[in-house]
């Protein structure tokens, strides 16, 4: 079988190793339980998180044993990577529901099954750690000085890093030895942001244990430009049905940049990479069918082949001959007493349909000209949208050239 190390590699996966020729040859031979660890400060993942997801598909394809572990005792803390402030912190409640929700969703592409993979969560030993024993125990094997150097704290420096977070790191680094000593867990994946938690882990279990494990980071999902992916302008694009349809999914994917499409189709697919490859250098209007392959295939794994057919088939539609399929454009179920009397305003009505995320963006699409209701262009703000508007209890608006969203009344 293939060196699964090679499928990433290939792939475009891979970012930084701390021991390239140790890992791969590690993974050529044995089957190795590895983790990614996932921040349940949502109920859903979003798009640019599914490459962790991915990665664990591979990996377990290729007979290797995922955890996937929940941060419900690091996100008490909430991880400064990135962040330019403290996050919100949340309650035990909502991160243990968060933390359900996405295991529940993991579970959809990942195996746990039979002793194949395991689903954990650190808030089992990090939150009724003993804190002077923990002290003691991990933190006197921390170098401040060194850690200062991280560039996880080092972007946080101006604006003020709180003690809170400085923890954070000893948190994730004691995650990796419990996983180590609990289900010999040799390897740590995560993006390339998590660099310096992952090889703080590595020191520990070495420091602790006299024993050699791996890390390993791979790409964000980011645009040409370094952006990242699974954003609009009305919020993340998320894996959930109820957040995302499975009809705006598709067309998010389908409607990325040319310069984007080869590299999400190693990222996002399943495609053999010499079909990867020419896809992604098909040009000028060709690369459109290149664009439909990748938003059917992504949709395809998130929500399986139905929902994949509807959604480019309404597509298909859409931009092909105009038409509309009715049954596959994402819809909101609304009341008549809402469009009764003098009705409900237009921009009110598009931020309830979740085409944009606040009455300035509706006002700046009516500028562009890209607002309609009905087909008909909306100029005025003021508009007020009303029963006579409907026609078989049913409404269409359009943002843009493109984005169609169906307004039923119950």
């Amino acid at each position: 079988m293939t060196n699964v190390f090679d499928v990433l590699k290939e792939r475009g996966f891979i970012e930084q190793t701390t021991h390239e020729e140790e890992i791969r040859e590690l993974l050529g031979k044995e089957s190795v339980t590895f983790y990614v660890g996932f921040d349940p400060t949502a109920d859903s993942l979003h798009v640019g998180h599914f490459v962790q997801v991915m990665v664990m598909m591979h990996m377990q394809q290729h007979g290797h044993r995922p955890i996937a572990l929940m941060g419900g005792g690091t996100a008490m803390v909430g991880d400064p990577t990135g962040k330019t402030e403290l996050r919100t912190m949340l309650s035990k409640e909502e991160i243990d529901s968060n933390s359900r929700a996405i295991i529940e969703q993991i579970s959809k592409y990942v195996n746990f099954g039979d002793g194949k993979g395991i689903a954990a969560d650190n808030a089992d030993w990090l939150r009724n750690l003993n804190y002077v024993e923990f002290l003691r125990d991990v933190g006197k094997h921390f170098s401040v000085n060194k850690m200062l150097t991280a560039e996880c704290f080092k972007t946080r420096m101006e604006k003020g890093l709180s003690f809170l977070e400085f923890n954070y790191m000893l948190m994730q680094s004691y995650d990796f030895f419990e996983l180590y000593k609990r289900h010999n867990c040799r390897l740590q994946l995560g993006g390339n942001d998590q660099w310096s938690n992952i090889i703080n882990g590595i020191d520990l279990i070495r420091r602790k244990e006299s024993e050699t494990v791996y890390g390993l980071t791979f790409k964000l999902l980011t645009t040409s430009e370094g952006r990242k992916m699974g954003k609009t302008e009305a919020g993340a694009v998320w894996i959930d049905s109820d957040k995302t349809s499975p009809y705006d999914l598709y067309q998010y994917l389908r409607n990325i940049e040319d310069a984007d499409v080869e590299n999400t189709l190693a990222l996002l697919t399943f495609l053999p990479m010499d079909e990867v490859q020419r896809l992604g250098s098909l040009e000028g209007a060709e690369i459109n069918k290149a664009k439909e392959v990748l938003a059917f295939e992504f949709t395809k794994i998130v929500h399986g082949d139905a929902e994949a057919k509807k959604a480019q088939e309404a597509a298909r539609a859409l931009f092909e001959t105009g038409g509309i399929d009715a049954d596959s454009i994402p819809s909101t179920e609304m009341t008549k007493s809402n469009f009764e009397s003098d009705g409900i305003g237009v921009l009110i009505l598009f931020k309830e349909a979740g085409l944009t995320s606040s009455n300035s963006e509706g006002m700046r699409l009516i500028k562009q000209g890209g607002m309609y209701v009905n087909d008909e262009r909306i100029e005025d703000p003021k508009t007020m949208v009303t029963l006579t508007d409907f026609a078989n209890d049913t409404l269409m608006l359009r943002k843009g050239k493109k984005v169609y969203h169906q307004i039923k009344l119950i």
